[in-house]
This record gives structure tokens, sequence and C-alpha cells, in this order.
């Protein structure tokens, strides 16, 4: 048994409370993956759980084709029935996006004046996003709300598509795109990140982002013990950042909860398994590495941002949305 927020058992292969009537038909069928409708209570959640520099999500699709080895959200689908472990990349969730109801809830949002994060969970721009564009209908929606305070996590080229969108929001909100690029070694990436667009092709459209005039940030997160964690890897991405225009780089170490856990250690047993004894030690007592290993590389990143000169910051040290940010004064 599993708990979903509201302490509810969630049994196996069954949906959770209030889930099942929510599932829709199938919509679309293609690359072997499938594509359901999910009726969505609300698209802008307000966020209640440990502090964190957000304070609403938005999340357009459950479920992400990116099928990044390392993805925390895994576990979500158990609480849609779907155990399946190969579930949360080739059954994919579309929520619906009615404009009004949109513009409602981020008005309330921005009356927060805390960050909107959109993708704190799945990829907003996944593959998914090119033939249902629900991102593309947020987006639409917060520019009838300027004064927000918007931040975008992706690994998707998908993003330059609404460059032009994004440099107008930009103008009446603060909008900051973070792209997520943990190597620069494209073979790499394949293995970690299967269905992800190359490293190369994300910093081109980075590029593309900061010529618009829309603050793009790097987002070294996960950094993989042993596989992306050296200083030639680290010192690459920084100053590829730095050229495609970035505002600043920030990181985090790999966080290995339940279920993302067994299927990291074993895609290690097939593609690494020199490591597999490494990161029985690291994450033998915790979903987190050890102390002092994450400072050593907190230290590196630091040391590696300043030669390079690219601003850094870790992931904790983001603003605090415990308490609001000043409101914008552009109604």
């Amino acid at each position: 048994m599993t708990r979903c927020r509201q302490s509810q058992e969630i049994k196996p292969g069954v949906a959770g409370p209030g889930m099942a009537e929510r599932l829709g038909t199938t919509i679309d069928e293609r690359r072997g993956v499938e594509y359901h409708e999910l009726r969505a209570k609300e698209l802008v959640n307000k966020f209640n759980g440990r502090p964190m520099p957000f304070g609403w999500t938005v999340n357009p699709y459950r479920g992400c084709e990116m099928a990044c080895r390392y993805c925390f959200a895994r576990y979500t689908h158990g609480f849609l029935g779907l155990d399946d472990r190969s579930a949360f990349e080739r059954t994919i969730y579309v929520k619906d996006a009615d404009p009004d109801r949109l513009v409602a809830e981020l008005r309330r949002a921005r009356r927060s004046g805390r960050i909107v994060a959109i993708g704190t969970a799945t990829d907003p721009y996944q593959p998914a996003e090119a033939r249902f564009a629900v991102t593309r209908r947020v987006l639409e929606a917060a520019r009838a709300v300027p004064g927000l305070h918007l931040s975008i996590t992706t690994k998707s080229t998908l993003v330059a598509r609404d460059a032009e969108l994004l440099r107008e929001l930009s103008a009446s909100s603060e909008v900051t795109v973070n792209l997520s690029i943990t190597t620069v070694d494209a073979a790499l990436a394949r293995r970690l990140e299967p269905r992800a667009p190359r490293p190369d092709l994300r910093f081109a459209a980075m590029k593309e982002l900061a010529d618009a005039g829309v603050a793009a940030r790097l987002f070294i997160m996960p950094i993989v013990p042993r596989l992306t964690d050296h200083e030639d890897n680290l010192r690459a991405l920084l100053l590829a950042a730095r050229e495609a225009g970035a505002i600043g780089a920030e990181s985090n170490v790999l966080f290995l909860r339940p279920g993302t856990r067994e299927i990291f250690f074993e895609f290690l047993a097939v593609d690494f398994p020199r490591l597999v004894s490494d990161y029985e030690r690291l994450y033998h007592a915790s979903a987190y590495a050890p102390a002092d290993y994450v400072r050593e590389i907190e230290d590196r990143v630091r040391r590696l941002a300043d030669e390079v000169g690219l601003s850094s910051r870790r992931r904790e040290d983001r603003p605090d949305q415990r308490s609001p940010r000043q409101l914008s004064l552009v109604w």
C-alpha cells in the first residue's frame, strides 16, 4: 500500500479516490505511446508541501515521454492505478485547459505573490505538447494576468516555439525558463534521458530564448554521481550556458526516492555495472547522497562557475516561498 496526500490508502492497480472518474478515453496513439484525457480539478495547484522555491505548480501532463532513468515522479502513476514501470513514459494523460478557468486560477496565484512553477513533475514541453499544446494555452492565459512570477522547467527544444509569447509575457510578468541539461556528452545523455533532445540542441534553444529577451537558466539537475559530476563535464556545461546567454546556473545532486531507486539501479546494472557498488554505498541509508559528497560537488560547481564567469546557486539557495514575493505594479 501507498498513501496519497489525503492519507487515503492506494491499492496497487486501482486508481486513487476521486481519480477513476477523471480518467478519460484514449485520444491519440503514436510512437508506442497512448494519450488519454484527464479531467483535472485544477491546473494551477497551490503547493502545500515542504518549503520549496515556488508556491504554485502547473503540470499540463501526467506521465512523461522523456523516460529519464532518474525521474523522481514515476511513482505518481500509481495514483492512477498504473503500476507497470513503463506506464509512466508510455501512457500519458493530457489535462484539460479551459481558458477562462486558467485565467481565474492564475489570478488567484498572482494575489499570493508566489512563483507559479510550470513543469515541477513532468516536462511541459515533452513530445505530447507538439500535438496538444496545453502548455501553450497556459501561457496564453498568463498573458491576460500581468504581474505573475512564472518559472518553466524543461529538457525540450520545443520551448523555443513559444519564444515570442514568452518575450511578450516577460514585458509584464517575471518569467524564467530553466533548461535542464545534465551532460554535454550526447551518448551519455541518450542513455540517461532516452527521449530528450541532444544537449547541444537544448543549448541552441537556450540561446534562441536569450536572443528573444527571455531569461534562461541552466539547471544541472540532477548531477549524477560518477557519471556527470566530474570537472570536465561541469565546466563544459557552464561554458556552454554562458555562451548561450544564460542568466545563471542551478544545481542539485541526484535524489533517489523509492520507485525511482529500483529503476535507476536496474539501469546501472545493465549500462554501468561497475558503479552499482558505489551507488549502494552512496545511497544505502537515504534517498539523498551523503552530505560530505554533496558539499564537495556544490563547492566544485561554485568554483567552476566563478572561473567561467557565470552566477550559480544550489537548488536550496532559491528564494524561500514561505514569504510572498513583492507583487508587480503592472496589472
